[in-house]
C-alpha cells in the first residue's frame, strides 16, 4: 500500500557532479546534484543552483561552466566543496584537486575527474529556490583509462557517484539494457 506525502523534490538518485567556474580569472568549484541532460541537438545539460551561491553570480557574469563528473576516489573532496563558499576559499588548493585549461570556456576542468563537458550559458529559468542554468556542451573530455574497446565510457572503470537525500551511493552492476521490453 502507498501513502501520499507532501509535494517535495524526491526524485532519486541524482548525479553528482563538480561545476567549476571563474571568479575574475580564480578558479571556483560547486558540488551539485540537480543536474540533467536536457537536450540531445543542440547537447544541452542543466544544473539548478539558488541564486545566494557564490557560483551563481560567476556563471550569470561569465555565461560559461564546467561540468566534471568526479569518481568515488574524490568523495571528500566533493563534499568538502559544498561545505565551504568559494567567496572565502580556494577550494582548488584546499582540496589539491588540480585545474587544467579547458579548450572553449575559462572554466578549468578538474584533472582527477575523468569526464569534464565545457558548455556555453544558453538560458536561465526562474523557478524559486532555485534557477535552472541550461548549458550547451561545446566540448567533452574524456581520460582514455575508462574507455572500453569500443570506445564508451566503461562505468564500472568511471565510478561515477549519486546523490539521496543527504547519502552519497556509488553505483552497482548493470541490471538491464535499453529496449528489454520491446518485443
Amino acid at each position: 500500500m502507498k501513502i501520499e506525502r507532501n509535494p517535495s523534490e524526491l526524485l532519486y538518485p541524482c548525479p553528482v557532479v563538480l561545476v567549476t567556474c571563474v571568479d575574475k580569472g580564480k578558479p571556483n568549484i560547486i558540488p551539485l546534484a540537480w543536474v540533467g541532460v536536457a537536450c540531445s541537438d543542440p547537447p544541452t545539460i542543466s544544473i539548478a543552483i539558488r541564486p545566494s551561491r557564490h557560483s551563481y553570480t560567476l556563471i550569470m557574469e561569465a555565461k560559461e561552466f564546467v561540468v566534471n563528473v568526479p569518481t568515488v576516489d574524490i568523495l571528500r573532496e566533493t563534499d568538502y566543496c559544498g561545505e565551504v563558499s568559494g567567496s572565502d576559499h580556494d577550494k582548488f588548493a584546499e582540496t589539491k584537486l588540480t585545474p587544467e585549461s579547458a579548450m572553449h570556456v575559462k572554466p578549468p576542468l578538474i584533472k582527477e575527474c575523468p569526464v569534464n563537458l565545457e558548455c556555453t550559458l544558453q538560458d536561465v529559468v526562474k523557478l524559486g529556490s532555485h534557477d535552472l542554468f541550461l548549458g550547451q556542451v561545446v566540448a567533452v573530455h574524456v581520460d582514455q583509462a575508462i574507455l572500453d574497446e569500443n570506445g564508451r565510457i566503461d562505468y564500472a572503470k568511471a565510478r561515477p557517484f549519486v546523490y539521496n537525500h543527504g547519502e552519497y551511493w556509488s553505483l552497482g552492476n548493470v541490471v538491464g539494457l535499453r529496449h528489454l521490453g520491446k518485443k
